[in-house]
Protein backbone atom coordinates (compact mmCIF):
# COMPACT_ATOMS: atom_id res chain seq x y z
CA UNK A 1 0.00 0.00 0.00
CA UNK A 2 1.88 3.42 -0.87
CA UNK A 3 1.06 6.26 1.76
CA UNK A 4 1.58 9.86 1.08
CA UNK A 5 3.14 11.52 4.06
CA UNK A 6 4.18 14.53 4.93
CA UNK A 7 7.32 14.16 7.17
CA UNK A 8 9.45 16.61 9.52
CA UNK A 9 12.97 15.52 10.82
CA UNK A 10 14.18 18.10 12.80
CA UNK A 11 17.60 18.84 13.01
CA UNK A 12 18.79 17.36 16.51
CA UNK A 13 21.78 17.53 19.16
CA UNK A 14 23.91 14.56 19.27
CA UNK A 15 22.66 13.79 22.79
CA UNK A 16 19.22 13.51 21.88
CA UNK A 17 20.04 11.34 18.81
CA UNK A 18 22.02 8.86 21.07
CA UNK A 19 18.96 8.51 23.77
CA UNK A 20 16.64 7.45 20.64
CA UNK A 21 15.46 3.78 20.60
CA UNK A 22 14.63 2.29 17.37
CA UNK A 23 10.49 2.52 18.17
CA UNK A 24 7.94 4.27 16.46
CA UNK A 25 5.28 6.04 18.79
CA UNK A 26 2.04 5.86 17.11
CA UNK A 27 -1.14 8.08 17.71
CA UNK A 28 -4.20 9.61 15.98
CA UNK A 29 -6.88 12.91 16.79
CA UNK A 30 -8.86 15.41 15.35
CA UNK A 31 -9.13 18.66 17.38
CA UNK A 32 -7.37 17.60 20.43
CA UNK A 33 -4.75 19.84 19.18
CA UNK A 34 -3.79 21.01 22.59
CA UNK A 35 -3.43 17.46 23.89
CA UNK A 36 -1.24 16.31 20.96
CA UNK A 37 1.47 19.20 21.79
CA UNK A 38 1.24 18.23 25.23
CA UNK A 39 1.89 14.42 24.01
CA UNK A 40 4.35 15.44 22.06
CA UNK A 41 6.17 17.57 24.45
CA UNK A 42 6.14 14.82 27.30
CA UNK A 43 8.06 12.13 24.39
CA UNK A 44 10.80 15.04 23.55
CA UNK A 45 11.56 14.68 26.93
CA UNK A 46 11.59 11.04 27.98
CA UNK A 47 14.63 9.49 29.27
CA UNK A 48 14.74 7.98 26.15
CA UNK A 49 12.94 9.17 22.59
CA UNK A 50 11.41 7.18 20.14
CA UNK A 51 12.83 7.53 16.57
CA UNK A 52 9.68 7.90 15.15
CA UNK A 53 6.61 9.64 15.81
CA UNK A 54 3.30 8.90 13.27
CA UNK A 55 -0.12 11.05 13.73
CA UNK A 56 -2.55 10.32 11.56
CA UNK A 57 -4.26 13.55 11.46
CA UNK A 58 -5.36 16.69 9.43
CA UNK A 59 -5.68 19.47 11.54
CA UNK A 60 -2.20 19.67 13.44
CA UNK A 61 -0.39 22.73 12.52
CA UNK A 62 2.62 21.96 10.68
CA UNK A 63 4.54 25.05 12.03
CA UNK A 64 3.72 23.50 15.35
CA UNK A 65 5.17 20.50 15.05
CA UNK A 66 8.26 21.78 13.34
CA UNK A 67 8.82 22.93 17.31
CA UNK A 68 9.39 19.44 19.00
CA UNK A 69 13.01 18.11 18.33
CA UNK A 70 11.10 14.59 17.26
CA UNK A 71 11.31 12.64 13.91
CA UNK A 72 7.20 13.38 13.36
CA UNK A 73 5.25 11.74 10.04
CA UNK A 74 2.49 13.19 10.00
CA UNK A 75 -0.79 11.45 8.02
CA UNK A 76 -3.93 12.70 6.94
CA UNK A 77 -6.85 10.05 8.19
CA UNK A 78 -8.25 10.04 4.64
CA UNK A 79 -5.29 8.13 2.64
CA UNK A 80 -6.56 5.68 0.57
CA UNK A 81 -9.62 5.37 0.97
CA UNK A 82 -13.18 7.51 -0.29
CA UNK A 83 -14.10 10.16 1.63
CA UNK A 84 -17.87 8.36 1.52
CA UNK A 85 -16.72 5.69 2.91
CA UNK A 86 -15.45 7.18 5.59
CA UNK A 87 -17.98 9.60 6.10
CA UNK A 88 -20.66 6.34 6.38
CA UNK A 89 -18.89 5.19 8.73
CA UNK A 90 -17.89 7.72 10.99
CA UNK A 91 -16.18 11.22 11.29
CA UNK A 92 -13.32 9.76 13.21
CA UNK A 93 -12.02 6.28 12.87
CA UNK A 94 -9.61 5.57 15.53
CA UNK A 95 -8.84 1.96 14.44
CA UNK A 96 -8.59 2.92 11.02
CA UNK A 97 -6.31 5.22 11.49
CA UNK A 98 -3.88 3.46 13.44
CA UNK A 99 -3.76 0.77 10.75
CA UNK A 100 -2.44 3.33 8.43
CA UNK A 101 -0.19 4.46 11.11
CA UNK A 102 1.17 0.60 11.85
CA UNK A 103 1.69 0.49 7.94
CA UNK A 104 3.73 3.66 7.77
CA UNK A 105 6.06 2.36 10.48
CA UNK A 106 9.91 2.30 9.79
CA UNK A 107 10.51 0.37 12.93
CA UNK A 108 9.26 -3.32 14.42
CA UNK A 109 8.85 -1.71 18.07
CA UNK A 110 4.99 -0.25 17.70
CA UNK A 111 3.85 1.86 20.69
CA UNK A 112 0.25 2.95 20.45
CA UNK A 113 -0.97 6.18 22.46
CA UNK A 114 -4.21 8.03 22.78
CA UNK A 115 -4.04 11.56 22.01
CA UNK A 116 -4.65 11.64 25.66
CA UNK A 117 -1.95 10.66 27.14
CA UNK A 118 1.10 12.65 28.55
CA UNK A 119 3.92 10.21 29.03
CA UNK A 120 6.27 9.57 32.35
CA UNK A 121 9.41 10.40 31.48
CA UNK A 122 10.56 6.36 31.59
CA UNK A 123 7.67 5.40 29.89
CA UNK A 124 9.28 4.67 26.18
CA UNK A 125 11.93 3.62 27.48
CA UNK A 126 10.43 1.16 30.05
CA UNK A 127 8.02 -0.28 28.02
CA UNK A 128 9.82 -0.42 24.64
CA UNK A 129 12.22 -2.88 27.02
CA UNK A 130 10.17 -4.50 28.27
CA UNK A 131 8.40 -5.20 24.39
CA UNK A 132 11.96 -5.77 23.11
CA UNK A 133 12.16 -9.24 25.80
CA UNK A 134 8.58 -10.03 25.48
CA UNK A 135 8.51 -9.69 21.60
CA UNK A 136 5.42 -12.13 21.31
CA UNK A 137 2.97 -10.39 23.71
CA UNK A 138 0.68 -7.80 23.89
CA UNK A 139 1.77 -5.14 26.49
CA UNK A 140 -0.38 -2.23 28.58
CA UNK A 141 0.73 0.49 30.29
CA UNK A 142 -0.48 2.17 33.07
CA UNK A 143 -3.29 5.29 33.15
CA UNK A 144 -3.70 7.72 35.53
CA UNK A 145 -6.00 10.53 35.05
CA UNK A 146 -5.62 13.99 35.68
CA UNK A 147 -8.96 15.37 37.65
CA UNK A 148 -8.27 18.91 35.74
CA UNK A 149 -6.57 20.51 32.59
CA UNK A 150 -3.08 21.73 32.70
CA UNK A 151 -2.77 25.49 33.27
CA UNK A 152 -1.06 27.46 31.14
CA UNK A 153 1.81 27.43 33.42
CA UNK A 154 1.65 23.81 34.00
CA UNK A 155 1.43 22.93 29.83
CA UNK A 156 4.17 25.58 29.45
CA UNK A 157 6.28 23.68 31.93
CA UNK A 158 5.67 20.43 30.01
CA UNK A 159 6.61 22.18 27.07
CA UNK A 160 10.03 22.91 28.67
CA UNK A 161 10.49 19.63 30.59
CA UNK A 162 10.12 20.88 34.28
CA UNK A 163 6.91 19.83 34.85
CA UNK A 164 7.79 16.99 37.74
CA UNK A 165 5.84 13.50 37.96
CA UNK A 166 5.24 14.67 41.54
CA UNK A 167 2.66 17.53 40.56
CA UNK A 168 1.22 15.40 37.71
CA UNK A 169 1.44 12.39 40.51
CA UNK A 170 -0.33 15.06 42.78
CA UNK A 171 -3.28 15.81 39.88
CA UNK A 172 -3.80 12.66 38.80
CA UNK A 173 -6.34 9.44 40.09
CA UNK A 174 -6.05 6.01 39.21
CA UNK A 175 -9.87 4.93 37.92
CA UNK A 176 -10.87 2.61 40.78
CA UNK A 177 -12.98 0.21 38.32
CA UNK A 178 -9.64 -1.13 36.65
CA UNK A 179 -6.53 -3.06 37.99
CA UNK A 180 -3.63 -0.92 38.96
CA UNK A 181 -0.25 -1.09 40.25
CA UNK A 182 0.58 0.26 43.28
CA UNK A 183 2.42 3.52 43.17
CA UNK A 184 5.99 1.81 44.13
CA UNK A 185 5.98 -0.42 41.24
CA UNK A 186 5.70 2.40 38.39
CA UNK A 187 9.32 4.29 39.64
CA UNK A 188 12.00 3.21 38.30
CA UNK A 189 15.27 3.12 41.04
CA UNK A 190 18.34 4.02 39.41
CA UNK A 191 20.87 1.01 40.51
CA UNK A 192 23.99 2.62 39.65
CA UNK A 193 25.10 5.31 36.85
CA UNK A 194 24.45 2.55 34.01
CA UNK A 195 21.64 0.71 35.00
CA UNK A 196 17.53 1.24 36.06
CA UNK A 197 15.35 -0.86 38.11
CA UNK A 198 13.09 -2.22 35.44
CA UNK A 199 8.94 -0.97 36.68
CA UNK A 200 6.41 -3.93 37.13
CA UNK A 201 4.96 -5.77 35.29
CA UNK A 202 2.22 -9.37 35.38
CA UNK A 203 0.86 -11.49 32.87
CA UNK A 204 -3.04 -11.37 33.18
CA UNK A 205 -5.29 -14.13 31.56
CA UNK A 206 -8.27 -11.39 32.07
CA UNK A 207 -8.22 -9.84 28.30
CA UNK A 208 -11.10 -7.52 28.99
CA UNK A 209 -8.60 -5.53 31.21
CA UNK A 210 -7.02 -4.49 27.83
CA UNK A 211 -7.63 -0.76 26.72
CA UNK A 212 -6.15 0.52 23.73
CA UNK A 213 -5.01 4.08 25.17
CA UNK A 214 -1.55 2.66 25.78
CA UNK A 215 -0.36 -0.57 24.14
CA UNK A 216 2.89 -2.24 22.52
CA UNK A 217 3.26 -4.72 20.27
CA UNK A 218 5.55 -5.68 17.34
CA UNK A 219 4.81 -5.10 14.02
CA UNK A 220 4.70 -9.25 13.28
CA UNK A 221 2.46 -9.29 15.89
CA UNK A 222 0.05 -6.51 15.16
CA UNK A 223 -0.23 -8.24 11.41
CA UNK A 224 -0.95 -11.52 12.97
CA UNK A 225 -3.71 -9.56 14.28
CA UNK A 226 -5.03 -8.34 11.34
CA UNK A 227 -4.82 -5.25 13.26
CA UNK A 228 -7.79 -3.40 13.82
CA UNK A 229 -11.30 -4.40 12.56
CA UNK A 230 -12.41 -1.68 10.64
CA UNK A 231 -15.58 -3.12 10.68
CA UNK A 232 -16.49 -0.89 14.30
CA UNK A 233 -17.66 2.38 13.65
CA UNK A 234 -16.31 5.35 15.82
CA UNK A 235 -17.40 4.37 19.68
CA UNK A 236 -16.48 1.26 21.03
CA UNK A 237 -15.07 -2.01 21.27
CA UNK A 238 -13.08 -2.32 18.71
CA UNK A 239 -9.83 -2.33 21.75
CA UNK A 240 -11.56 -5.42 23.37
CA UNK A 241 -12.12 -7.22 20.45
CA UNK A 242 -8.07 -6.89 19.62
CA UNK A 243 -7.25 -8.46 22.67
CA UNK A 244 -10.12 -11.19 21.77
CA UNK A 245 -8.29 -11.62 18.99
CA UNK A 246 -4.67 -11.49 20.70
CA UNK A 247 -6.14 -14.52 22.66
CA UNK A 248 -7.75 -16.46 20.30
CA UNK A 249 -4.39 -16.35 19.04
CA UNK A 250 -2.59 -17.46 21.77
CA UNK A 251 -0.88 -14.32 22.24
CA UNK A 252 0.25 -13.42 25.93
CA UNK A 253 -1.13 -10.05 27.80
CA UNK A 254 0.74 -8.08 30.34
CA UNK A 255 -0.11 -5.69 32.38
CA UNK A 256 3.02 -2.79 32.60
CA UNK A 257 3.06 -0.24 35.76
CA UNK A 258 4.52 2.01 33.14
CA UNK A 259 2.39 5.14 33.38
CA UNK A 260 0.50 7.59 31.52
CA UNK A 261 -1.50 10.30 32.22
CA UNK A 262 -4.67 10.84 30.82
CA UNK A 263 -5.67 14.63 29.99
CA UNK A 264 -8.81 15.41 31.49
CA UNK A 265 -11.64 16.31 29.13
CA UNK A 266 -15.52 15.90 29.56
CA UNK A 267 -17.33 12.92 29.40
CA UNK A 268 -20.92 11.64 29.64
CA UNK A 269 -22.27 8.87 32.12
CA UNK A 270 -23.42 7.11 30.54
CA UNK A 271 -22.10 7.59 26.72
CA UNK A 272 -25.20 9.06 25.26
CA UNK A 273 -23.46 11.02 22.34
CA UNK A 274 -21.90 7.81 21.23
CA UNK A 275 -25.39 5.68 21.32
CA UNK A 276 -25.07 4.57 17.75
CA UNK A 277 -21.65 3.58 17.48
CA UNK A 278 -21.97 1.46 20.73
CA UNK A 279 -25.41 -0.33 18.90
CA UNK A 280 -23.50 -1.04 16.43
CA UNK A 281 -19.90 -2.31 17.76
CA UNK A 282 -21.65 -4.03 20.46
CA UNK A 283 -23.70 -6.07 17.49
CA UNK A 284 -21.01 -6.82 15.22
CA UNK A 285 -18.90 -7.70 18.71
CA UNK A 286 -21.47 -10.03 20.10
CA UNK A 287 -21.50 -11.58 16.35
CA UNK A 288 -17.95 -12.61 16.34
CA UNK A 289 -17.37 -13.13 19.86
CA UNK A 290 -20.95 -14.43 21.08
CA UNK A 291 -20.77 -12.25 23.97
CA UNK A 292 -21.90 -8.64 25.02
CA UNK A 293 -19.45 -5.78 25.52
CA UNK A 294 -19.98 -2.76 27.42
CA UNK A 295 -22.69 -4.24 29.40
CA UNK A 296 -22.77 -1.45 32.00
CA UNK A 297 -23.41 0.66 29.72
CA UNK A 298 -25.97 -1.21 27.47
CA UNK A 299 -27.51 -2.08 30.75
CA UNK A 300 -27.95 1.93 31.25
CA UNK A 301 -29.30 2.38 27.84
CA UNK A 302 -31.53 -0.24 27.85
CA UNK A 303 -32.91 0.98 31.45
CA UNK A 304 -33.00 4.63 30.16
CA UNK A 305 -35.97 2.95 27.11
CA UNK A 306 -32.98 3.87 24.56
CA UNK A 307 -32.63 0.15 23.52
CA UNK A 308 -33.99 -3.39 23.44
CA UNK A 309 -31.14 -5.68 25.11
CA UNK A 310 -31.32 -8.27 27.92
CA UNK A 311 -27.44 -9.39 28.86
CA UNK A 312 -28.57 -13.06 27.76
CA UNK A 313 -30.04 -11.95 24.59
CA UNK A 314 -28.69 -13.64 21.05
CA UNK A 315 -30.94 -11.21 18.65
CA UNK A 316 -29.13 -7.70 17.70
CA UNK A 317 -29.95 -4.81 19.79
CA UNK A 318 -32.21 -2.27 18.67
CA UNK A 319 -32.49 1.26 18.44
CA UNK A 320 -35.56 2.38 20.40
CA UNK A 321 -35.43 5.84 20.39
CA UNK A 322 -32.93 8.79 20.48
CA UNK A 323 -32.10 10.70 23.44
CA UNK A 324 -33.45 13.93 24.39
CA UNK A 325 -31.21 17.14 24.82
CA UNK A 326 -32.55 16.81 28.43
CA UNK A 327 -31.21 13.19 29.27
CA UNK A 328 -27.55 14.26 27.11
CA UNK A 329 -26.98 17.17 29.34
CA UNK A 330 -27.72 15.55 32.43
CA UNK A 331 -25.80 12.66 31.58
CA UNK A 332 -22.45 15.29 30.85
CA UNK A 333 -19.96 15.94 33.20
CA UNK A 334 -17.45 18.41 32.32
CA UNK A 335 -15.09 18.00 35.52
CA UNK A 336 -15.09 14.03 35.59
CA UNK A 337 -11.46 12.47 34.97
CA UNK A 338 -12.65 9.57 33.54
CA UNK A 339 -15.87 7.62 31.94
Amino acid sequence: MTIKTAIHTPTTNSHTSLNRRPVTVITTCYGRNRHLYNLLASLTHGSIQPDEVIIVNDDADPKCLAKFALNIVQIPTTVNASTDSISAKTRFDIGHNRNLGAARATHDLLIFLDVDCIVAPTFIEQLSAKLQAQPNGLLMGQPRYLTRPLSEEESSKLQCGTLSMNCLNRLSVYNPYRDNFDDNESIPLVLNHTATKKTAMRKTDDYGAFWSLCFAITRQQFEQLGGFDTQYTGYGAEDTDLAFTARQLNIDFYLTADVVYHQQHSVYRPPLNHLDSIVINANRFYDKWQCWPMDGWLLSFADMGLINWQANQSTPITLIRKPSHAEIESAHCPHAAYV
